[in-house]
């Protein structure tokens, strides 16, 4: 089979888990590493890749599909300015993940080793499904939703764009996590966040956000 050559945004620590995760299952190769914020990064490669700079991505477009290897909120933004230039988006499902047939999984989302996703699951554009993380039947995903490793989402939950879900999360069943919400790690999700909340424990409950603070995936 031939392997369809991709192009990883961003050249932090997530992306070199992109690449590896992307090109395990035999179906991609990475070719470049592309930089938008610092071109000193540009000046050697990466992981054995050349890196190019943001404006030399559309070169790429015939031959390439592209991936966010940024595991913060600011992927937003490089996968906005990679799609107003025409680049497609490839969409990274490891070989050890278990999607039952009907699953959903929109452009440029990357579900990571070991995920589990029962019946009618419905991932978003640009979502991040880390390690071993389990979703029931019915569950929903917005846009750029990012779920920590070890986090278990059960049946019927509506989790909005944006949210995030720290490490070993456990939502229960037919709940709503907000857009713009945050869940902190090793929390337990007992009834519904609302968009923009910062909840943490068990049960979870809404705690103030430092300023500045910034999600991570």
């Amino acid at each position: 089979m031939e392997r369809r050559r991709l192009a990883i945004l961003g050249t932090h620590g997530f992306s070199g888990e992109v690449l590896a995760l992307a090109e395990d299952g035999g179906a991609f190769e990475v070719t470049h590493f592309v930089e938008n914020r610092d071109r000193a990064r540009c000046a050697g490669p990466l992981h054995g890749r050349p890196v190019i700079w943001v404006d030399d991505l559309p070169r790429l477009k015939d031959s390439h599909e592209v991936i966010c290897g940024i595991g913060s909120l600011s992927r937003r933004e490089f996968a906005e300015a990679a799609e107003a230039m025409g680049m497609r988006f490839a969409t990274i499902v490891h070989p050890s993940a278990r999607l039952v047939p009907g699953t959903r999984v929109g452009a440029g989302s990357i579900l990571s080793l070991g995920v589990l996703a029962a019946s009618d699951v419905a991932v978003g554009r640009h979502a991040i499904l880390n390690r071993g993380a389990t979703f029931g039947h019915g569950t929903r995903l917005g846009d750029y939703v990012t779920v920590g490793p070890g986090s278990n989402v059960a049946g019927r939950v509506e989790i909005g764009d944006r949210a995030h879900l720290g490490m070993g999360v456990n939502v229960l069943n037919d709940l709503k996590v907000g857009k713009d919400a945050t869940v902190g790690a090793g929390s337990v999700v007992t009834r519904d966040v609302l968009d923009g909340q910062f909840v943490l424990g068990y049960p979870a409950m809404p705690v103030k956000r430092e300023s500045g603070e910034e999600r991570r995936g």
